[in-house]
């Protein structure tokens, strides 16, 4: 290139592995927000509830899950109402299943959008991590009407809003996890097609081991196996705020912490390592 050439935007391939330029994804904000729009009425479009789905979710799966664990298999709630009881994690949980499989799919969905023009590939799983914001800001909302009523109508059950403050940590480290996983997973789909299928069982077996449905132990080697699983501690976090019988460990939190960065980092190396040739395979 000439040395009197000026260029407004030079195209080039990324040297770096470890490479995520805030600035450069910052600069395609305007994309993010149109990509967020589009996740938001695509999603529901063609439906007959349509946006009131975000809200039927949660509560259709509740009432499943009460029905299922709490009236026929008779399985305890550590005396939360089971309806609350459940609400409260899959609320989080769902958020965190479905940072997972938006973005698990991230390279197939949009292989022909990838090919006809540049953008930092990055922007994709980050409007989703957004979109998926916004869907649990309207569940908690949802929760909280809940929440308040079984307070009003049964208050036998303690609650700790002093640790608040650590919710908006557990639902950042929710969706890290959730975005990290699935960009791992999105970038080994390109190869290998079994992990779609195999992804939907993983995320099955892992909310039965996160403590949704079943309560942590008090004790014990099961208690000790399940808190490395690091949704556990958010979880019962989440539970400890607002219902007073999870468990609040700062340990435990700074471990799901440093699995997050951890999961961040290679998630990221895996995402830009697969963009450079993904192309060729998908």
């Amino acid at each position: 290139m000439s040395e009197t050439e000026n260029w407004d935007l030079i195209v080039k391939p990324k040297t770096k592995l470890l490479s995520f330029n805030f600035k450069e994804v910052w600069n395609y904000k305007d994309l993010i927000f149109l990509l967020v729009k589009r996740d938001f009425v695509t999603g529901y479009k063609q439906t007959l509830l349509g946006p009131v789905w975000i809200i039927a979710q949660p509560i259709i799966t509740t009432i499943m899950f009460t029905l299922t664990f709490s009236k026929i298999a008779n399985l305890q709630t550590q005396g939360i109402p089971a309806f609350l009881y459940y609400l409260t994690g899959l609320t989080f949980w769902n958020y965190f299943a479905d940072s997972v499989n938006k973005n698990a799919n991230t390279f197939a969905a949009n292989a022909s959008i990838f090919g006809k023009v540049y953008f930092p590939r990055l922007v994709m799983p980050f409007s989703m991590f957004i979109s998926n914001l916004f869907k649990l800001g309207v569940q908690c909302l949802i929760f909280l009407i809940v929440w308040i009523y079984f307070i009003v109508t049964n208050g036998s059950f303690q609650f700790h809003l002093e640790a608040l403050f650590l919710l908006p940590i557990v639902i950042i480290l929710l969706g890290i996890m959730g975005l990290s996983i699935g960009l791992i997973v999105t970038s080994l789909t390109t190869k290998y097609r079994d992990f779609n299928f195999l992804i939907g069982y993983a995320i099955q077996f892992l909310m039965y081991v996160s403590c949704i449905v079943l309560a942590l132990p008090a004790s014990g080697k099961l208690r000790t196996i399940l808190m490395f699983n690091p949704v556990v501690p958010l979880i019962e976090t989440v539970k400890y705020i607002f219902l007073g019988v999870g468990n609040l460990s700062y340990f435990h939190l700074a471990y799901s912490f440093v699995f997050s960065i951890i999961l961040f980092l290679i998630g990221v190396v895996v995402f830009n390592k697969t963009e450079k040739t993904f192309m060729d395979t998908v």
